[in-house]
């Protein structure tokens, strides 16, 4: 059932909606910048014991360890915006504005990694702002 792409993201989708609250839940006895480091200290700990663990060898290229590094930068300055906004506002509406980060990787997936620009595409993006422009009030 894992080999799925579908059942990963849904694995994802879930326990980054449940990481959602529980950091929430974090900030409300420990800063948001302590909640932060703890959850993405852990986080890197499971990451690198799943490294560990996996029987393929580990590949890489000095290219793709910079492209890497350039995403961690984006995940890293993610992450502190995600933290200041629960310290600042509502979990359902940090939740569901910054979950629309979808909806820039389809953008930029459309205009330069050729993906396809389809109409099932546009009427899901769409629709997805929309429930997120509704939810987030």
């Amino acid at each position: 059932m894992l080999n799925s792409p579908v059942s990963w993201a849904v694995l994802a989708m879930l326990a980054w909606g449940l990481w959602a609250v529980v950091a929430d839940l974090a900030t409300r006895s420990v800063s948001p910048t302590v909640a932060m480091v703890v959850s993405y200290f852990v986080g890197s700990a499971l990451a690198f014991g799943y490294v560990l663990t996996r029987p393929e060898t580990v590949e890489y290229t000095r290219d793709g360890l910079v492209v890497a590094g350039v995403a961690g930068v984006f995940a890293g300055l993610g992450a502190v915006a995600f933290y200041a906004g629960l310290a600042r506002g509502s979990t359902s509406i940090v939740t569901t504005i910054s979950a629309l980060y979808f909806v820039v990787a389809a953008a930029i997936g459309i205009a330069v990694l050729d993906e396809p620009l389809t109409l099932q595409r546009v009427a899901g993006i769409g629709f997805a702002v929309v429930a997120v422009a509704l939810l987030a009030r």
